[in-house]
């Protein structure tokens, strides 16, 4: 997956611009993006500061870490029940 060329903090930069009154045009062609990217940075960014954008990357972290850890159980418990499942 391709990384986005803008930090979240620069996202936010330019969703305030917005929100102060820039057009949607005039703003896409100063920053080189879509409009379809500048919605879905608004969908994703909007209301955030930077504080918020720390708590969101740690949750997000540990969203992943958790997922890992389900994933790595539910793998024990086949691999357990297969062992449990024959006739030795």
């Amino acid at each position: 997956m391709k990384g986005s060329r803008f930090t979240e903090e620069q996202i936010i930069g330019i969703l305030k611009e917005w929100e102060a009154g820039l057009g949607t045009g005039d703003l896409c062609r100063k920053h080189g993006i879509s409009d379809k990217t500048l919605y879905n940075w608004k969908a994703k960014y909007s209301g955030m500061v930077a504080n918020d954008l720390k708590k969101l990357k740690a949750l997000e972290e540990e969203n992943r870490k958790l997922k890992t850890i389900v994933a790595e159980q539910a793998l024990d418990i086949q691999c357990l029940k297969s062992v449990i499942s024959k006739n030795y």
